[in-house]
């Protein structure tokens, strides 16, 4: 394993800055119709970063403090230039998720000075009723001009941006992002991310995966998630990789519930070597695999990928059921799970090759601690923690006078140090007949069921156990409802099985409100949608 491109310490800016003339692959979009995709070099986007850049330096020293700026585009070229840019001016990046309502987008945007959008972003600012509802008074739109970026770039000389840019603040407290937490309330909390975190996350992940797995990275979700930013542009930007979009328009994991089986015809078109998914996507896998069993894995990864090499696929967000990560590793496509949250900068343990334990999220990280409380909450203290809230809510994490922080998850850890996440410490469950129950673990047990996309049940206070499934399009409803009583009869104690069933098509338009866009329901309104639904169907 090389460490030559990323050093156990890592300055990003000047990581980046330093492929400032490559004329290598930075990003490429796929086509939809199959033909080639467009590409773009580290010339080419990090040069219109900086003319980006030198503008939001210069609103900066006319505020006498960091600019705010909120970031709503799809994963494309012009994304990776406005981050590049915030990072570059040592702005205060705010990405909103485009699958947010207009309320949430408002909440998330309340300090922004400027907003800068694409194209798809002007028009979800339209569909959010215009963009007076949503960013504050006073709060400009700007257009990501990704063709006027790339010709002044190569009209300045990088020497004459770079002194432009030098004054930037820098310190090991700034600020550089608010990022929304996967939580599961209805409103989301801004956490505020310091740069020299991100630092050290990307620090401990390049001694822990091959450099090379970095070659060509394929973003299937999101990259207002900050992991997806971590892992989808950082660090293949660093060891000098591509990362590779799928084409405009295409729906993202966790934007719509069918937008993982539109993701997987789309593998072999982009070859890639490593990516992020959300649990759903393992079962989706798994089904791609069984497809042909007899075949050997060559052919297999040839078939699903379009190349035969090693894939680095890691998976966060919720459980995904060990018989499933068994099977895919018989097949040879091994899925490495972990464990990360907002107020880490993201990742807190993970799972890699050769350093990999079925049922657990991994290892911690090298600049990560654990330990555990006397009732088993997981505690954690790390370079790389979090400098507060935008705003407080119940679901807010504290970190105490000691430096730990509590990340309301209940965890166990064996003896070889690896970590396993066994329910949420406030999602807990008390039955209406005094039964304590852990959701978690139950919904990773009927996502075992192939065609359950994902699973969200609530039970507090309740004289029964109600779970939403999200299911197949084309699966026969009652049937499905025979598999989960099924399922549950032979799998579950009388206390953790399903009773009340309510299902949901993976194409319902409601997806989205019930689960975050990493999967986690959204307990409030599932449980609000549940027990009002008289009839055991959630309607179109």
């Amino acid at each position: 394993m090389s460490h030559d491109v990323i050093p156990r310490t890592v300055s990003l800016v000047a990581g980046l800055l330093a492929r400032a003339e490559s004329d290598a692959v930075m990003v490429e979009v796929l086509s939809s119709g199959g033909s080639p995709g467009t590409r773009h070099t580290y010339r080419q986007l990090i040069g219109a970063a900086r003319v980006l850049a030198v503008d939001l330096c210069r609103r900066s020293a006319e505020l006498g403090r960091p600019v705010r700026v909120g970031l709503l585009a799809e994963n494309s070229a012009q994304w990776v230039v406005a981050d590049l840019a915030a990072l570059f001016a040592r702005a205060v990046e705010i990405p909103v998720p485009t699958a947010f309502t207009a309320e949430q987008a408002s909440s998330l945007l309340a300090e922004a000075d400027l907003c800068l959008v694409d194209a798809r972003g002007q028009e979800w600012l339209d569909r959010w009723a215009g963009a007076s509802s949503v960013l504050p008074a006073g709060c400009p739109v700007t257009a990501i001009d990704l063709p006027g970026l790339l010709e002044a770039a190569r009209s300045v000389p990088l020497d004459r941006l770079a002194d432009e840019i030098a004054a930037a603040e820098d310190a090991d407290d700034l600020v550089v992002k608010v990022v929304h937490t996967s939580g599961t309330t209805s409103m989301p909390k801004g956490v505020r991310v310091r740069l020299h975190g991100i630092e050290a996350l990307l620090a401990s992940l390049s001694g822990r995966v091959d450099d090379q797995a970095f070659t060509r990275y394929l973003s299937v979700v999101p990259l207002s998630l900050l992991i997806e930013q971590v892992a989808g542009l950082y660090m293949p930007f660093l060891n000098g990789g591509s990362v590779t979009f799928l084409p405009p328009g295409t729906p993202l994991i966790g934007t719509v519930a069918d937008a993982g089986p539109r993701m997987l015809s789309l593998l072999r078109q982009a070859r890639p070597t490593a990516m992020v998914v959300p649990p759903t996507v393992a079962g989706l896998l798994l089904s791609l695999c069984e497809q042909n069993p007899g075949e050997d894995l060559a052919r297999r990864r040839q078939r699903l990928f379009g190349h035969t090499a090693p894939v680095f696929i890691a998976c966060g967000g919720a459980p995904v059921p060990r018989e499933v990560l068994e099977r895919l590793a018989a097949f040879g496509i091994p899925l490495y799970e972990g464990y990360g949250l907002s107020e880490n900068s993201s990742v807190v343990a993970w799972n890699f090759p050769g350093q990999s334990r079925f049922g657990t999220v991994g290892r911690p990280l090298d600049h990560v601690r654990v330990k555990l409380a006397q009732d088993g909450e997981l505690l954690i203290k790390s370079s790389s923690l979090f400098a507060g809230y935008t705003q407080e809510d119940p679901s807010s994490v504290v970190i105490d006078d000691h430096g730990w922080l509590h990340t309301g998850d209940l965890a166990t850890i064996d003896d070889d140090g690896y970590l396993k996440i066994t329910g949420r410490k406030k999602s807990l469950f008390i039955t209406a007949a005094g039964r304590n129950l852990s959701p978690e673990w139950v919904e990773a047990r009927y996502r075992e069921l192939g065609f359950v996309r994902e699973v969200a049940i609530v039970a507090d206070g309740l004289d029964e156990v109600h779970g939403l499934f999200v299911i197949d399009t084309g699966v026969d409803r009652a049937e499905a409802r025979r598999r989960i009583a099924t399922f549950g009869a032979s799998r579950l104690s009388d206390v953790e099985r399903v009773t009340s069933v309510h299902l949901m098509a993976e194409d319902d338009p409601e997806y989205t409100t019930c689960f975050t866009v990493t999967g986690r329901p959204r307990r409030d309104v599932v449980r609000t949608l549940l027990t009002r639904t008289e009839p055991k169907e959630v309607p179109a």
